[in-house]
């Protein structure tokens, strides 16, 4: 059974039956009844045309589950439009999803969780990480955004900043969580950035090129995390940071600053330096107080104490640091960097290990603890 061929149909699935009237939660739990199906059959029937069959058994779970609600009798009415089980137009129908899932009628952050979790595969508890809420407040938040659509038309698309922000987590998630989701976005956004002239779109699109540009060189032959400053920059792909450059100059050149592109050109800076002794952090720190000036957001703060624990000397950065709470994801992790930095090897240990027990993959975890380890052997000594 090919998951990722599974997964790769499922947006565009999906966008059919919204298209052909389904309502959306509708369409989701049909698209899911018919994965289900797809597993138990094609092992032994694979079909000549995948995405064929599965709108066609979409749509029929869909018509049997309108039948079976009595609230929705006048859905039969569309039994007539089953269409036959023929090939369907090669068309890709996950952009425009993605839009159709911005809908108005809801506000952006449940606009952003509905389309993480029915058309980017996220679960409940990654979208909830990124967004640093409980999870059942999530699951909340998804279950009324269900709602709020549900027998709404999907003739409104939503706005740019809505679809930029979901293809900003999909990509997070997938350059550093367990579902590799990375490359998807890159390919939207590249669709996106050329029907759609914004600059933050552009901004977005060099973001993401500059940051897999390095992923090559982010994890060591036995699947260890490499920090930053770590890696091996001759495994950097050249000339995807010379096309994320060259993206990033064009969008900055239209004035039109947004954080994207202040993302971008730190990312930039990073990639421009020969070593890590070479980067230029005072800059880098300047890039990150126009973040804020954008997105004063906690994440962006603890980023920007990194950055002037580098450009002003450890202490700067843990004085940075104190301004934040410390329950913040990766503030132990940080602090325990500025420790060690700062020649303390005690408080860096213990706090590495501290963010160890916080980490949210076994990769993070293993790194923290390897962290915690060495320190504590080198002390021992």
């Amino acid at each position: 059974m090919d998951e990722v061929l599974l997964r790769s149909l499922t947006p565009s699935v999906l966008a059919v039956l919204v298209r052909r009237g389904a309502d959306f939660a509708a369409a989701e739990d049909a698209v899911q009844d018919a994965l289900i199906e797809a597993v138990r059959v094609w092992p032994a029937d694979p079909p000549r045309d995948a995405k064929g069959w599965l709108v066609t058994v979409a749509w029929r779970k869909f018509l049997d589950a309108a039948r079976a609600d009595a609230a929705r009798r006048r859905r039969e009415d569309l039994a007539d439009e089953e269409p036959p089980p023929a090939s369907a137009p090669a068309v890709d129908d996950t952009l425009q999803l993605y839009f159709l899932c911005a809908h108005p009628s809801l506000t952006p952050s449940s606009a952003v969780a509905l389309t993480l979790r029915a058309v980017g595969g996220l679960t409940t508890r990654q979208i909830a990480r990124a967004y640093l809420v409980p999870e059942a407040t999530m699951a909340q938040r998804i279950s009324r955004a269900k709602r709020t659509v549900s027998g709404v038309r999907f003739d409104r698309p939503g706005d740019v900043a809505t679809v930029l922000r979901v293809l900003y987590l999909v990509f997070n998630e997938g350059y550093s969580g367990d579902v590799d989701l990375a490359a998807e976005a890159i390919r939207l956004t590249r669709q996106l950035a050329a029907r759609c002239d914004h600059p933050e779109v552009r901004g977005l699109l060099a973001l993401m090129l500059l940051h897999h540009a390095r992923r090559a060189a982010r994890t060591a032959p036995d699947g260890g995390l490499v920090p930053l400053a770590e890696q091996d920059r001759g495994r950097w792909d050249t000339r995807m940071i010379a096309e994320g450059v060259r993206i990033l100059q064009a969008a900055l050149a239209r004035d039109r600053l947004g954080e994207f592109q202040a993302q971008a050109a730190i990312a930039a800076l990073h990639a421009d330096a020969r070593s890590a002794e070479e980067t230029d952090w005072v800059q880098i720190v300047e890039w990150y107080d126009e973040l804020l000036r954008l997105n004063d957001s906690p994440v962006v703060r603890l980023n920007r104490a990194v950055a002037v624990g580098e450009a002003d000397g450890p202490r700067a950065g843990l004085a940075a640091l104190a301004e934040l709470d410390a329950d913040l994801p990766r503030h132990s992790a940080v602090a325990a960097y500025l420790h060690e930095r700062d020649g303390d090897p005690a408080t860096a240990a213990r706090l590495y290990a501290e963010a160890a027990r916080k980490a949210s993959n076994l990769a993070e975890r293993d790194h923290l603890t390897r962290r915690a380890a060495r320190l504590n052997t080198q002390r021992g000594r």
